[in-house]
């Protein structure tokens, strides 16, 4: 449980009240002709109506709470010569005063996280960094514990492109992370991860401390962000390295570029040039929504602002210390023993410590604000 005081709880029961009110307007929007004939205009409010719903059912069952509370007060203040009353006034109060408490942490969590955000989709990029061949073996390391982890959860992988090393390691490694919670549990993984251990090219048994990058981004639905086909140079390419008999012989690799930002996505995961498009095209809409949640991140309120790290790709927020067995996420002083454990997909101490943290941080600011 976590501890609410009273100045924390009468905001949030101000916030719940102004989302239980546009979740009403929202109804009431959605039954207007006008509304329903303006398709991406009606499919963003029903979006929004969507998210709103479980503030609009908290307030309800909190409502319910604080009835039950006063009527069994109200009983107990009329029970005086009623022993068996007064128990029963007594246990019913405990347990509203439970439910209301409950109910307030839940509510807490779902402001804080941002229940709209947190229901996303992601897309994960992975780099080798300083290290060479060692660096790129542990950047598939870490696409590996991903991978574990996500199938534990029940999500989907799919890869979008990647750049493989000579010893099978990646360069590069794009994919998607596919299910309910995927950002929320995953977003604090942005920035550098550093290994310390002695790599299988090292003959004399020395330890060397490489590098990989890891950039988490939120994945974009079409009607969120706005790509005009002439902002796009679109070039097709031989694709390289592994894949069959298509490659080097068919221009399956889509390259885009998006002239306004300069951004540019290549893609040769699929023999298909069709489908290597659609998933450039997915590449490209994760990294123009992330600038877009960049620039509206400074004007956001306190409920929504990230406390854990940067999630800037220079940040070194974690190190695997293979001769101690040991790993340490820098940014709340955690040490998590079990390496290859966690590469294997256990990962729930490590990412569970970072939710709890940031929503702990964010509790602070809020009180303080």
């Amino acid at each position: 449980m976590i501890e609410i005081s009273q100045d924390i709880r009468d905001k949030l029961t101000a916030r719940l009240q102004k989302l239980a009110m546009r979740y009403a307007e929202l109804d009431w929007m959605l039954t207007d002709p006008a509304v329903i004939s303006d398709t991406p205009r009606y499919t963003e409010l029903v979006r929004e109506h969507g998210a709103l719903r479980v503030f609009a059912q908290k307030r309800q069952e909190l409502e319910s709470a604080l009835s039950r509370r006063r009527e069994a007060e109200e009983l107990l203040r009329e029970a005086d010569q009623e022993p068996e009353l007064q128990g029963l006034a007594n246990e019913e109060i405990s347990q509203a005063r439970n439910d209301e408490t409950r109910l307030m942490e839940e509510v807490l969590r779902l402001l804080l996280s941002d229940e709209q955000e947190a229901q996303r989709s992601v897309i994960l990029e992975i780099r080798s960094g300083t290290g060479g061949e060692e660096a790129a073996l542990f950047a598939a390391d870490l696409f590996r514990m991903y991978t574990h982890y996500a199938q534990r959860k029940g999500w989907q992988v799919e890869a979008l492109d990647r750049s493989i090393s000579e010893r099978s390691g990646f360069k590069e490694i794009i994919f998607s992370v596919t299910g309910p919670g995927a950002w929320q549990k995953l977003r604090f993984e942005s920035g550098g991860h550093r290994v310390q251990r002695v790599p299988l090219t090292e003959s004399q048994g020395r330890i060397h401390t490489s590098m990989a990058t890891v950039a988490v981004l939120p994945e974009a639905e079409e009607l969120e962000v706005d790509i005009k086909p002439e902002d796009l140079e679109i070039s097709f390419l031989r694709s390289q390295g592994p894949g069959g008999q298509n490659v080097n012989k068919v221009s399956s690799c889509v390259r885009i570029l998006h002239k306004p930002t300069g951004i540019v996505v290549k893609c040769q995961e699929q023999p298909s040039q069709h489908k290597n498009r659609k998933l450039a095209m997915k590449i490209l809409r994760a990294r123009l929504y992330e600038e877009q949640q960049k620039e509206q991140k400074k004007a956001r309120n306190v409920l929504r602002r990230s406390q854990v790290g940067s999630g800037e790709r220079s940040e070194r927020i974690r190190t695997y210390n293979f001769s101690h067995d040991r790993i340490t996420d820098h940014r709340i002083g955690l040490d998590v023993f079990g390496i290859q454990q966690v590469l294997m997909g256990q990962c729930d101490r490590l990412f569970d410590a970072l939710e709890e943290w940031d929503l702990r941080e964010r509790i602070s600011t809020l009180a303080e604000g």
